[in-house]
């Protein structure tokens, strides 16, 4: 066995004594190297011994301070000769990882071997010990990330317990994963599909509360207006602080501070009474908050690294476009904004080319495809409402109809993020 001997320090150089040698000899251990307390723990790290032999007279402050560097579970198995220890003094160097005592002055080659035998008989139980108890630990760690990988499946898609199992069991097989691996990544798959969700309400949100404003500038169902408005206001809030509960690092830090700065403007400005020069102000703050929430989107897009959640992404932002639409119409009407009208085209574009993508996606199910045949219907009808924008009924229908295309968009996006593609991505 290839011992480390820890031995006092001398100004001349540490040396093994003869006696100490001819012991080690007769008992067949091996001397890899020599140590002092100083240079103890850096020498067991760097030589890596079996076991390391602490040969001291007197148990010093610079061992104690050596052994405290393990925490209690040094990388070999310690044997310590040294003067008679107290009750107290043995218990503090057991408890510092030191596995086997013997009086120093009994020091002969059969005691040696029977010393450095037991301390390494007692490392190996304890690091077995250890093994298992991490092994343990990692099962229990597993068993929990399971429980909720297999509720979330139960809950999203509506199956029992023994189908939500077998999906994560056949998916770990054919990942060569660890079941708890995988279950870990659906819950994080699910995690960062909700956080795109969000943050992508924060883009139609902005819109929305700009449409509200200019009902309630033309006293278009000003009632429902108010309503919206405190509703819309709240949600912002509320998705902003559930996004700033989550963690985020490096880009979604940053893009997340952007768009609360951005809502900090946007909801001083909705609390004044609405006027034209009001509302240009409140299209403006929210123009801002939309850039912020669109980086803040694709930010949250790229730290997921799953190229199923961009779906998540493009159905939420048809809600977004819905409200543009319907908001720049309303501008146009009642500010003759050129700068609204001239959007309302482009936005149009981008809503249908969006709808044809998901309507040609492969993560369809008969419940989606019901959806987006419902959105196409209501897309329509808000169509029909810009092009009839002189009148109030066109104004009304305009009205009506972007609500009922965030509505359907809502479901979508949650069908989305609740898809099996999408969670087991």
């Amino acid at each position: 066995m290839s011992l480390l001997v820890v031995l006092p320090d001398e100004p001349a150089g540490l040396v093994l004594p003869e006696a100490l040698a001819q012991a080690l000899s007769g008992a067949g251990l091996d001397v890899l190297g020599l140590a002092d307390c100083g240079s103890f723990a850096r020498q067991v790290e760097a030589l890596a011994p079996r076991q390391a032999l602490i040969c001291l007279p007197l148990v010093t402050p610079a061992l104690l301070d050596a052994l405290r560097t393990w925490s209690g579970q040094p990388p070999c198995a310690l044997s310590l000769a040294s003067a008679p220890l107290s009750g107290v003094g043995h218990e503090e160097l057991i408890g510092l990882g030191v596995h086997a005592w013997m009086q120093i002055d009994a020091l002969d080659a059969g005691s040696l071997a029977a010393l450095t035998a037991r301390a390494q008989a007692r490392w190996q139980r304890e690091a077995a010990l250890r093994t298992e108890l991490e092994s343990l630990r990692t099962r229990m760690d597993e068993r929990k990330w399971v429980d909720r990988a297999k509720g979330l499946l139960m809950s999203a898609r509506g199956i029992g317990e023994d189908e939500a199992f077998g999906l994560l069991r056949g998916a770990a097989m054919h990942a060569n994963l660890r079941l708890g691996e995988v279950s870990r990544s659906v819950i994080e798959a699910a995690q960062w599909a909700d956080a795109i969700n969000r943050a992508g309400q924060l883009r139609m949100l902005s819109q929305r509360l700009v449409r509200v404003a200019a009902q309630l500038l033309g006293g278009i169902d000003a009632q429902r207006a108010r309503v919206l408005r405190t509703q819309s206001s709240e949600r912002v809030q509320q998705n902003l602080d559930h996004l700033a509960a989550l963690g985020l690092g490096g880009a979604g830090i940053e893009a997340l501070a952007q768009a609360q700065a951005a809502w900090s403007g946007l909801a001083d400005a909705l609390t004044a009474k609405p006027t034209a020069a009001g509302l240009a102000d409140i299209d403006r703050r929210a123009e801002v908050l939309l850039a912020a929430a669109e980086a803040l989107t694709e930010a949250l897009e790229t730290s997921g690294a799953r190229r199923a959640l961009r779906i998540v992404n493009i159905c939420g932002r048809q809600r977004m476009r819905a409200q543009r639409l319907a908001k720049d119409a309303l501008l146009a009407a009642a500010l003759k904004e050129e700068a609204a009208s001239a959007r309302l085209v482009p936005t149009m574009a981008e809503f249908e080319a969006a709808l044809l993508e998901l309507e040609r996606t492969p993560l369809s199910t008969a419940e989606i495809r019901a959806a987006l045949a419902s959105a196409r219907d209501e897309w329509l009808r808000l169509v029909g409402g810009v092009q009839a924008l002189d009148s109030a009924d066109g104004r009304a229908t305009l009205v009506r109809s972007s609500e009922a295309l965030l509505d359907t968009f809502e479901r979508l996006t949650a069908s989305y993020e609740h898809s099996l593609q999408v969670i087991m991505s």
